[in-house]
């Protein structure tokens, strides 16, 4: 018993086999489970369907609603945040520019705040670019008021520090670059909502009070695809067609496969020739096998060549075109039934 016992520790599990399949399992894997599950979810969820609204314009405030994509939307207020560096590349991103000046206004007191761009005309800058003097740029309109308004923060809606005159020659601090939020309002089955969103999801129009969703930040799932596929007109078609091929193909290369393994299983005398003759079609690439076919079935094919040789045609036929659908059919079934059914007698 204990030399059996021993035996039976002592004895180390072969990992050979697990080790040879490992490579085939990985392969597996990468090039078909993977795609396959990719391919169903892009079917069934969409990745930009819904956008976010928030209750401030911030990353981290709260989320009040979601608008499908597509939707138009009024644009009610905007206002500028700060944007990641990394952010800057984004497609259809609005941004502004927003200069921290320092100043003495006409009473002598001095001002820091924070005006943007479009109220600061930059006059003198570094070697490298950066901006460190202007002046404040003359208001047009009969109703505007002649003086910027400067605020303690780079927001519109922040403290107002101080106003200026027009031309007034101010100190350029710093710079920051913010991208712009939207205070949106649409409808979503008959219900209002109303948020702030970044304008790299919204599409503005001319006016500017209008827009439109153009993409989302949210996914969701959807049978949008598979509605839109199965309305097309192409689809009822496509699909006759393809139980069409499976019925003429897959009885046929059943019979044929059934018929190739039981010579081998036969042992019958020169059934190893006859084996690499099956296995022919297992050495040829998709590809190879398709331009082959394709080029029997041209007008100045294989085919037609033998067919002229041969006297049976004076003039090349057309066999791969609209009209001649069913020499299409006829094609593709030879083409498969030659080149899968190896594969099946290997099964069987």
């Amino acid at each position: 018993m204990t030399t059996e016992q021993g035996t039976k520790k002592g004895k180390k599990r072969n990992w050979a086999p697990f080790l040879l399949i490992l490579p085939s399992v990985i392969y597996l894997a990468i090039f078909f489970a993977w795609p396959m599950i990719s391919a169903i979810r892009l079917a069934v969820y969409d990745d930009k369907a819904r956008l976010s609204l928030r209750e401030e314009a911030q990353h981290e405030s709260t989320i009040v609603g979601y608008l499908p994509q597509g939707t138009y939307v009024s644009l009610l207020e905007h206002q500028g945040n700060f944007i990641l560096q990394e952010d800057l590349e984004q497609e259809a991103l609005l941004t502004e520019i927003w200069f921290q000046i320092s100043v003495e206004d006409s009473n002598g007191q001095t001002i820091d705040g924070w005006a943007p761009e479009s109220r600061i005309r930059v006059r003198e800058e570094t070697e490298d670019g950066t901006p460190i003097r202007g002046s404040v740029r003359t208001k047009l309109g009969i109703d505007a008021d002649p003086q910027t308004i400067i605020y303690a923060e780079s927001n519109e809606n922040s403290e107002i520090v101080g106003k200026l005159d027009a031309r007034t020659k101010v100190e350029i601090k710093d710079f920051v670059v913010l991208e712009i939020w939207y205070l949106i309002s649409g409808e979503d089955d008959g219900e209002i909502l109303e948020g702030w969103t970044q304008s790299r999801y919204i599409q503005v129009f001319s006016d500017g009070t209008q827009g439109r969703i153009a993409r989302g930040d949210t996914g969701q799932v959807t049978t949008k695809y598979i509605q839109k596929m199965v309305n097309d007109r192409f689809f009822i078609p496509a699909l006759r067609t393809t139980l069409l091929l499976m019925v003429i193909i897959i009885p046929t290369q059943f019979v044929l496969a059934i018929i190739m393994a039981l010579i081998i299983q036969a042992r019958l005398k020169g059934n190893l020739t006859l084996l690499y003759i099956f296995a022919i079609p297992l050495g040829v690439s998709d590809l190879a096998v398709g331009i082959v076919w394709f080029s029997i079935f041209t007008q100045h094919g294989y085919l037609n060549t033998i067919l002229q040789g041969l006297g049976l045609i004076d003039s090349p036929n057309i066999y791969l075109s609209a009209a001649t659908r069913q020499w299409i059919i006829v094609a593709i079934w030879l083409a498969e039934v030659w080149r899968a059914t190896s594969i099946i007698m290997i099964i069987l």
